[in-house]
């Protein structure tokens, strides 16, 4: 065999372990339940739909106890002392492998649970149930309208620099290790009016639209289709994506998949609901050919 062929081998072994860690199916999921280290976390909006049904041995985990909105933007990254307060009542331990499960459609909110759980420390223990409660009810598992009893952790908070700010984007803008990517929907990214202050995109940002990410069934894409999104953009795994988006949430699931993907990935938190409001950060929107401008 040929040295080319081996390492294309080699490579490929690698990315698919890397997505195994990440992405866990229902199966897996169900054969590991009994695991003493695992934890299940389940995102709602409202405790209601959680109560209504759940994995069973999941526990309910509010979006708004890791991210909230605050006077100074929305989802929000919370402190560390009152993240380690929430992580440990949710019985989350540093060692604990921790899978993320999301009701119904909501995948958004739910990868930016999964980004704070890495931000705050379990980068490498954060799994991701793909195609969420749904997935799992269609692979013929039961649900549970139990709350369990849970356990209190002692998780320690680790920060891992995942989330950066303003100053950060524009001095990685025209850095040749970074690249920063617009989430959004390409018409956003293009300029069409949203309300904000200034629309279009942080000059020289790229885009991979978030909801491309997943197929009908909220199930993210192979590693190859998500590879036609990220390659042309940033060929060199080794180079940084920053993504962004209005508020810091459906860039969380671009997130994710370049994670899948192994690319070393972060979010700019602020997002386009910072950006946009601060007339010296530099913006541009898309130049349209003649043709688009007819259509």
């Amino acid at each position: 065999m040929r040295i080319g062929s081996i390492l294309t081998i080699i490579i490929l072994s690698i990315t698919t372990a890397v997505a195994q860690e990440i992405l866990v199916t229902p199966q897996w999921v169900n054969e590991h339940l009994s695991d003493p280290n695992l934890v299940i976390l389940q995102v709602n909006r409202m405790k209601l739909d959680y109560e209504s049904e759940h994995i069973p041995g999941a526990r309910f985990l509010w979006n708004g106890w890791l991210a909230p909105n605050t006077p100074d933007g929305n989802m929000n990254a919370i402190d560390t002392k009152s993240a380690e307060r929430t992580m440990r009542e949710l019985g989350v331990n540093n060692d604990s492998k921790v899978v993320v499960c999301f009701f119904k459609d909501d995948v958004t909110v739910t990868a930016r649970m999964f980004l704070m759980l890495e931000y705050f420390g379990l980068k490498g223990n954060v799994m991701w149930l793909d195609g969420g409660l749904e997935g799992w009810k269609k692979a013929g598992y039961a649900v549970s309208t139990e709350t369990p009893e849970v356990k209190k952790g002692k998780f320690k908070v680790q920060v891992n620099p995942v989330l950066v700010d303003k100053d950060y984007v524009l001095h990685k803008l025209d850095a040749p290790s970074t690249t920063i990517v617009d989430a959004r929907f390409k018409r956003y990214y293009d300029g069409e009016p949203v309300g904000y202050p200034r629309d279009g995109h942080i000059k020289g940002a790229k885009n991979i639209p978030y909801n491309e990410m997943v197929n009908d069934s909220n199930v993210f894409k192979s590693s190859d289709e998500l590879s036609a999104y990220f390659t042309p953009v940033s060929p060199n795994k080794d180079n940084e994506i920053v993504m962004y988006c209005f508020i810091g949430q459906t860039a969380s699931v671009v997130y994710l998949a370049g994670r899948v993907l192994g690319y070393p990935m972060k979010l700019y938190d602020g997002s386009m609901e910072e950006w946009s409001r601060i007339p010296s950060l530099p913006m541009e929107t898309t130049q349209k050919t003649e043709e688009e401008e007819k259509k």
